[in-house]
């Protein structure tokens, strides 16, 4: 598994682990953020490996008397976020009321264990759990619960920097927050946005997601970092923006037709939407979420129901002996 060997500086004292690797899932960005003896990481990388990885990055630019990191900031709680949190131990570790109150949907550490080596690889779940989720290692990793949470704002301090933390959820998860760092004019978004895939979403609805992009843009930031892909303009956020509402459009279109959900994600599939960017199958779960808005479902989502319904429409394009 390729991974960064550093991390280079966003602006004076934040440093990016960004680990890239577009058209598939877990890869997620981590910012720390150091000054003085003190030393914060917005998310943590998905498995063991990748943790140990992003520390030996980051030893270079730790300050000298910060022998650990004390404080991690999770912008949401799904495992790719999150899942490194049992690396530090002892940190205190913040997010969002409604992540907290919601942690028992995401799929745990051993329910991915199971998803990527006990389903039937030759069928739609098994082998795209395979594709996109093997790599990973999950034995041993125990889900870590933030130690401290907040609804609304909560204003964080790391030596002389100045963070804030804005709730923005729900929008890509119940509970996601936004670290905004005034000083350096830098954003921190987690997954509200996505660079080179099309974005994936479990909460909404769409019209959400785009509130909280427009959230970001409203603070005038020099630099905006996604939860996944390469560091993002002012005018990259805009564009995000634009691919939220026209999706948001066809959509609601679709629903007001009487058109399926199924239906629905194949034809806007089939009509060639974005498809410069990776995952396209992602397009069905994001159907499916505002769908559920539009008919008024209020219940639990099915995280992992979702998935198996990009699953099998992957599979059937690109699954065993398909080009």
């Amino acid at each position: 598994m390729n991974l960064p060997d550093r991390l280079p500086p966003v602006a004076d004292g934040l440093h990016l682990w960004s680990p890239g690797h577009a058209g598939t899932w877990g890869f997620a960005n981590c910012l720390l953020i150091t000054s003085g003896e003190q030393a914060a990481l917005v998310d943590t990388p998905y498995d063991r490996p990748m943790t140990e990885a992003l520390l030996a990055a980051a030893r270079p630019v730790l300050p000298a008397g910060a022998a650990a990191v004390r404080t991690i900031v999770n912008t949401h709680v799904n495992g790719d976020h999150t899942f490194g949190n049992g690396c530090f131990p002892g940190a205190e570790i913040i997010a969002t009321k409604a992540s907290a109150e919601h942690l028992c949907r995401e799929p745990s550490p051993q329910q991915m264990h199971f998803l990527t080596h006990q389903t039937p690889a030759d069928q739609p779940l098994g082998w795209y759990a395979r594709e996109h989720f093997g790599r990973y290692e999950y034995e041993g990793v125990e889900s870590v619960p933030p130690t401290t949470t907040f609804s609304g704002r909560y204003a964080l301090t790391v030596g002389d920097i100045e963070a804030e933390l804005i709730e923005v959820g729900p929008a890509h998860s119940a509970g996601d927050l936004i670290v905004h760092l005034p000083r350096q004019r830098v954003v921190c978004a987690g997954d509200v946005l996505f660079a080179d895939d099309h974005p994936v979403h479990w909460d909404g609805p769409l019209a959400r997601v785009a509130g909280a992009c427009e959230t970001i843009l409203a603070l005038d930031p020099e630099v905006v970092i996604p939860g996944h892909g390469p560091v993002m303009s002012v005018e990259d956020v805009r564009d995000h923006v634009t691919y939220l509402r026209e999706l948001e459009a066809l959509v609601h279109a679709h629903h007001a037709a009487g058109v399926s959900v199924a239906e629905a994600a194949a034809d806007i599939l089939a009509s060639g939407f974005h498809d410069h960017l990776g995952l396209r199958e992602r397009v069905v779960i994001l159907t499916a979420v505002e769908y559920r808005y539009l008919d008024g479902d209020a219940g639990e989502v099915d995280v992992v129901g979702l998935a198996a319904q990009a699953a099998a429409w992957a599979y059937r394009d690109h699954g065993p002996g398909r080009s």
